[in-house]
């Protein structure tokens, strides 16, 4: 197995495939290099000489730069190495395009076609509250309704969708709050919903149901708790409504230009960006090329990389939306009086990412090469086909709730430290390392890691069959574990 990697010709840094010992030899092209100290898997060693206040390179672009000098086989981390981010920006367009290296072909997947013409991937019973008081009512009504009806299906689950918001919010926090729950009951996966309120909230649940626009009466149905002398036996009495009028719903060919994937990493390691990041990215250029959908989003994960975005912008509004979501962001931070470039975590340095370039440009390789088609709000809904980027924060839950909302049927999920969470469309963990595959595989539930010692057009054909498997029908970790949860952003007062 290779000891290191040089990912770009132009690096001056190397990155360890495993440990590395303190004085033992690596092979840099026809160069010998003592290693100085220990250096762990993940991590970067310098393979010439870097001076002080000299730009460090990965990826072929500089991800910070030394704070003093650093020698020839020393370790390069966070006590010789800082950020040359700051403040925010003013950018040109500049657009350099490149062709799709996939080609179309005639691939389908078992799904469930909805009434609006949408394809959902699961078939799924939804409660959706308005507001968090009655999250507890909710779960009630569906172990009633469970217990008598007995065979839920075809709903392959019921569930609630449990949240803490829906009253005592201002503003934007309310619209957040509001937009991403509209979503989630007009999302394909979900054969029925029933959206259940309480009667004094904010979220008023008229107000709410006019937002929805079309929606397809015999599969979506609302209860105001406060309206009725028990709310239990009328929710049961709507689910099973429901539940009637999908008896006859079943899995059918979906071409893959229906399937919509959302690119998320979290516990990233000095890995992701070889291995588990890169095959996203072939993966996300593939399924454009069969005129389907991926959306990258973690705003603050763009930092440093953005330009590289902004190059592929499919036009001068979409470089405009570009640059307003890259220093949005960066003006939220600054609001709330806190540093735009307080990353990578600690558990992200441990795994070898030093600074937020480093961090980034591992990150947008999830996004591949393809042409930016849009750009996305938080809480806006899809529209074109294609490779899109979507507003939210770098906060796993969050960024995997805004990505499901947005219309993506599955979340491509890359970390190489590990994290059993799931949002509630299936979330699909994909290991950068080996280790990590073998020690959690009731978490991973794809291993990049493969990368190391696979070709990576063998590997990216077999992760397409995989989620080809999962899109009809196969379980992921986060399902199988009954991992599922909703997060909205919370950027304001509360009451």
């Amino acid at each position: 197995m290779l000891e290191i990697i040089r990912i770009n010709e132009n690096d001056n840094v190397v990155v360890a495939l495993q440990d590395i010992a303190k004085g033992r030899s690596i092979q840099v092209n026809d160069r010998e290099i003592v290693v100085k100290e220990d250096v762990k898997r993940g991590h970067k060693i310098a393979i010439r000489e870097i001076k002080n206040e000299e730009h460090v390179i990965k990826y072929g672009y500089p991800i910070g730069h030394s704070i003093k000098p650093i020698d020839v086989g020393e370790p390069v981390h966070t006590q010789n190495t800082k950020t040359n981010l700051e403040g925010i920006q003013e950018y040109q367009f500049n657009q350099k395009l490149t062709n799709n290296p996939y080609h179309h072909k005639n691939l389908f997947f078992k799904g469930f076609k909805r009434k609006n013409g949408h394809a959902g991937i699961r078939n799924e019973l939804w409660i959706v509250p308005t507001v968090g008081c009655v999250n507890g009512v909710a779960e009630t009504i569906i172990k009633r309704f469970e217990k008598e009806v007995g065979d839920i299906s075809p709903f392959e689950n019921v569930l609630v969708l449990k949240h803490n918001y829906g009253c005592s919010q201002l503003g934007d926090d309310h619209e957040n709050t509001r937009s991403i729950l509209r979503d989630t009951v007009v999302h394909p996966n979900a054969g029925g919903v029933l959206v259940l309120g309480l009667g004094c909230e904010n979220n008023n649940l008229y107000e709410f149901k006019e937002s929805l626009g079309e929606y397809d009466e015999d599969r979506v149905k609302f209860l105001v708790s406060q309206e009725v002398s028990n709310e239990i036996e009328e929710g049961v009495k709507l689910l099973t409504e429901i539940y009637e009028n999908a008896k006859n719903d079943k899995r059918e060919d979906v071409p893959l230009s229906e399937l919509k994937i959302g690119l998320k990493c979290g516990g990233s390691d000095g890995l992701s960006g070889i291995t588990a990041n890169p095959l996203l990215g072939k993966l996300s250029d593939f399924l454009v090329a069969q005129g389907g959908t991926t959306v990258l989003t973690e705003v603050p994960e763009m930092f440093g990389a953005e330009t590289i975005l902004m190059e592929r912008a499919a036009n001068e509004e979409v470089f405009s939306k570009t640059v307003e979501l890259i220093n949005e962001f960066k003006q939220y931070f600054i609001a709330n009086n806190q540093p735009v470039y307080e990353n990578p975590s600690p558990g992200n340095k441990e795994g070898g990412i030093t600074t937020l370039e480093d961090k980034s440009l591992g990150c947008t390789q999830k996004a591949g090469t393809s042409t930016v088609v849009d750009v996305l709000k938080y809480g806006e809904r899809l529209k074109q086909n294609g490779l899109n980027l979507l507003s939210a924060p770098g906060n796993d839950l969050v960024a995997s709730s805004a990505l499901a909302s947005a219309g993506c049927q599955l979340v491509l999920f890359t970390t190489g430290r590990g994290t059993p969470f799931g949002t509630y469309v299936p979330t699909m963990k994909v290991s950068t390392n080996t280790p990590l595959s073998e020690m959690k595989p009731h978490w991973i539930d794809y291993n990049a890691g493969v990368l190391l010692e696979q070709p990576a057009e063998a590997v990216l054909e077999d992760f397409v069959d995989y989620i080809i498997t999962v899109a009809s029908g196969e379980l992921v970790n986060n399902e199988k574990n009954d991992f599922r949860e909703i997060a909205i952003f919370k950027t304001g007062v509360t009451l």
